[in-house]
């Protein structure tokens, strides 16, 4: 009796408005896509749970507009499943209860699904706004990729690769030694993604709910971006502006993270990780130890990029598809021949090394890191981490370095109560603090008693 036929496609509105972020908001349940028997269901949950509610307190928990909410009381006051509480002069001041046999539906409705958040959007809707912003998506030129990585003492043929394969929209694969910075540069990936996207609280899909929104992933846009923005009276606030997602997978990552993920407690599925890097940048950091094989992860994704979309699961074994439009990056200190069998290799778009920084990067590096963590900066120093630690123990001149090693000056400084400075005594006591057995300090120069007894 509260169900109604399926409404016309929601998609038109976004079609009707290519340039706009966001939808406009639906004046009628037709417009929302969604079934009138959906929207009750919400709406009697949240009078359930919350008790008598004015329609505006209605709208910001549902996310629906008010056009929408009073089509569907009415509905439901004409059903007798809902009743006005009170009613004030205004039209917005309106509250409304459930019926008594309205709360027996709509307990009936919780046990069946617990889900009571804001209102999805249509699988169809969305498959067109991630479609639409994936044509939309700014390209990187030269000069941004170079001020964006100036700081990076990355070499011009490295950031010429990472320029093209942004550009393109294919796969990267960075690899090199642990510590020489390819996490780090993979994320700064994501900074150079321009232009805001929309990404929805929810979909349905049949019965059920996939909430795709994670304040962790989806980023308020910045200020700056605001302001670049064409400002609107009025959206559709089931979706919410975002700046690009970055989204991050590492080694703890297994086969069954990449399917939706049951929500037993709030009634809904959650996303797998890449549907919530759409329009986006996917990252899979130390490839090679997650727990499934590199060369299925990296087929798996790369088939999904390829071919824009990806397959999905519900309980019941239900298949759907949903697209797949983002950048990939995987990110491995292993060799990629020992890694990776030809098959896989030829799947990624750009093979690109990142190995340790020359004397003088590192040098300027470490200077910079002084200066950042407030640690004084020695010359004679840095000359004596450079000649006797690094060479004397043959260490690569890696990225993550400099920042430990001063971190730890800091640390032993601050712990007596000192100044942190940069000396040949607290560079000493840094070192062994970082390293086993002989690696470090300590095998380089065990016959020196003087080391001892700066540490002590």
């Amino acid at each position: 009796m509260l169900a109604l036929e399926p409404p016309s496609p929601y998609t038109q509105l976004l079609d009707a408005e290519p340039d706009a972020l966001l939808p406009s908001p639906p004046k009628s349940v037709r417009d929302t896509g969604l079934t009138q028997q959906l929207i009750v269901e919400l709406i009697a949950k949240a009078l359930y749970q919350g008790g008598k509610s004015h329609l505006p307190v209605l709208t910001t928990r549902l996310h629906l507009s008010i056009n929408v909410l009073r089509e569907v009381l009415d509905f439901m006051v004409a059903e007798h499943v809902a009743e006005v509480a009170w009613r004030g002069e205004s039209d917005l001041d309106v509250q409304y209860q459930l019926t008594g046999a309205g709360k027996q539906r709509a307990a009936t409705w919780l046990e069946r699904s617990p889900y009571a958040g804001p209102a999805p959007v249509t699988l169809e809707a969305y498959r067109a706004m991630v479609e639409r912003q994936a044509r939309q998506l700014p390209q990187p030129c030269a000069d941004e990729l170079a001020a964006e990585f100036a700081d990076d003492f990355l070499t011009p043929a490295v950031q010429r690769m990472l320029g093209a394969a942004m550009h393109a929209g294919r796969s990267v694969l960075l690899y090199g030694p642990s510590g020489s910075g390819k996490s780090t540069l993979a994320r700064r990936l994501g900074a150079l993604q321009q232009g805001l996207v929309a990404v929805p609280h929810a979909l349905v899909v049949g019965q059920d709910i996939v909430q795709v929104y994670d304040a962790a992933v989806h980023r308020a846009p910045l200020a700056r971006q605001m302001r670049q923005t064409p400002e609107r009276r009025s959206s559709d606030a089931r979706w919410v502006l975002c700046q690009r997602p970055v989204v991050v997978l590492d080694g703890a990552l297994d086969a069954e993270m990449l399917d939706l993920q049951p929500d037993a407690a709030n009634g809904c599925y959650r996303a797998p990780p890449q549907l919530k890097a759409n329009n986006g940048l996917l990252i899979v950091d130390d490839l090679g130890r997650q727990r499934l094989p590199a060369a299925e992860l990296l087929n798996r994704f790369a088939q999904a990029q390829e071919a824009e979309h990806g397959v999905l699961s519900l309980a019941g074994g239900y298949h759907f598809q949903v697209p797949c439009r983002l950048r990939l990056v995987f990110a491995t200190s292993l060799p990629p021949s020992a890694l990776l069998d030809e098959p896989a290799l030829r799947r990624v778009g750009y093979k690109i090394p990142v190995e340790a920084l020359s004397a003088a990067n590192y040098r300027t590096l470490f200077r910079q890191q002084c200066l950042a963590m407030g640690v004084v900066y020695d010359e004679a120093g840095l000359r004596y981490l450079l000649d006797e630690l690094h060479a004397g123990c043959g260490l690569p001149l890696l990225a993550c370095y400099p920042r430990e090693i001063i971190g730890r000056v800091a640390d032993f400084a601050g712990y007596m109560g000192e100044s942190a400075r940069i000396s040949i005594a607290t560079l000493d006591q840094a070192w062994i603090s970082m390293f086993a057995g002989g690696s470090g300090a300590t095998g380089m120069r065990a016959a020196d008693d003087d080391v001892g007894m700066r540490i002590a």
